[in-house]
């Protein structure tokens, strides 16, 4: 229901005594009749404006000619029935009922009151409840066989539906909330092929009948975990903590977790370095305070699920404190043998070798003085 083309003004529903012009204005928005299957759910909506701000509430009524009009709250048919409103400058509703049953048929009715005395048991309220209905159809759920089958490289998925259905306009095949493919035939029965195979495919899908309403059937590709390491190698300095972790991307999900190292059992049940945290399809190990030499080497994680198990290894590196340092160390060292080269070829190079725009050495400048005081001596 949408908003009425002319809202009823408030001569129309009476104001309480002494606050004229405040009676309920018109409810603005009803609840839409709704159809749904077996095990889906259902949710209604209702908007109401008045000053002050109307109270909803929601009634039912079921199919049974004996069957009277009863109030919903929220967590009735054993806490299937969620009522949520909030009342701000309106007011508005919605209720939810899931997992839907043939009991749940009937009409909805939403009442919309601002009265102060519309819960009184004993007087008559002044200004009327204002209703609006909605009728909910449970309709049997369709049976559908699902099939998953390998053929030659390829997975083919299948559904194949049963019972009493209305027509069928087409068919979408999703993965999650992408459409994987879609078409328009009323058939039955429809296909989808995946290239490749179960272990690079697995999770679930859904073939999708484009009915009124929607009906939709699951198609599972299971396999045992696929368990692959976040890092095949992790690096870690010797006191410090270090974290190795593995994944499992297919489908279902592990259900135990484990450690193992070569040489020893489950780490579980290890040390108190040990520090094991899982969650779904992801586990982490943590050692503390790392060893070089207890802690370096293979770690594998193992993962179980109904179909069966599967495991990665990891390799942990454990480095000294010092290991920051060594290249540091390294450019010292060269810089000591290049000095220690320079200084013994210097110490190595032949006396009169001098170079280019240099003084002359004092033993070559007296050797010089000599020969010259010879050579005057022999001509006088």
């Amino acid at each position: 229901m949408h908003c009425p083309a002319e809202i009823p003004g408030p001569g129309e529903f009476p104001a309480p005594p002494g606050t004229p012009d405040q009676g309920l204005r018109a409810l603005c928005r009803g609840p839409e009749g709704a159809a749904g299957h077996g095990q889906d759910s259902v949710e209604l909506y209702c908007e109401a404006i008045g000053n002050p701000i109307p109270e909803i509430q929601w009634w039912f009524e079921g199919n049974d000619p004996n069957e009277t009009y009863a109030q919903l709250w929220d967590g009735a048919r054993q806490d299937r029935v969620k009522i949520n409103a909030t009342y701000n400058l309106h007011s508005t509703s919605t209720i939810y009922i899931a997992n839907l049953t043939s009991d749940d048929s009937g009409m909805y009715e939403c009442r919309a009151s601002n009265d102060p005395d519309r819960n009184h048991l004993s007087k008559s309220p002044k200004v009327k409840w204002i209703r609006s209905q909605a009728n909910v159809f449970v309709i049997e759920r369709p049976d559908i066989k699902a099939h998953v089958s390998e053929v030659s490289g390829k997975l083919v998925l299948t559904c194949n539906m049963s019972g009493t259905y209305s027509s069928i306009k087409g068919h979408d095949w999703m993965h999650g909330d992408k459409v994987l493919h879609t078409d328009e035939t009323d058939s039955a029965f429809t296909s989808y092929t995946i290239d490749g195979k179960m272990e690079e495919h697995s999770g679930m899908y859904e073939c999708v009948y484009k009915t009124n309403p929607e009906i939709r059937g699951q198609v599972n590709i299971s396999v045992a975990p696929q368990v692959m390491a976040y890092k095949k190698s992790e690096h870690g300095n010797e006191g410090d903590t270090g974290v190795l972790t593995c994944k499992n991307p297919s489908f279902p999900p592990v259900t135990t977790w484990s450690w193992y190292k070569n040489g020893q059992g489950d780490l579980k049940n290890a040390s108190g370095r040990y520090i094991i945290k899982s969650s779904g399809n992801k586990t982490e190990l943590r050692i503390l305070k790392l060893n070089i030499e207890e802690d370096t080497g293979d770690y594998r994680c193992n993962a179980t699920n109904s179909y069966g198990s599967g495991d990665a290894t990891v390799n942990l590196r454990v480095r000294s404190r010092l290991a920051a340092l060594w290249p540091f160390l390294g450019i010292v060292a060269e810089v000591l043998v290049l000095v220690t080269i320079i200084f013994i070829y210097e110490k190595r190079r032949k006396p009169d070798e001098v170079p280019d725009g240099r003084a002359m050495p004092q033993t070559t400048r007296t050797r010089t003085s000599a020969r010259e005081m010879r050579t005057k001596s022999m001509a006088r």
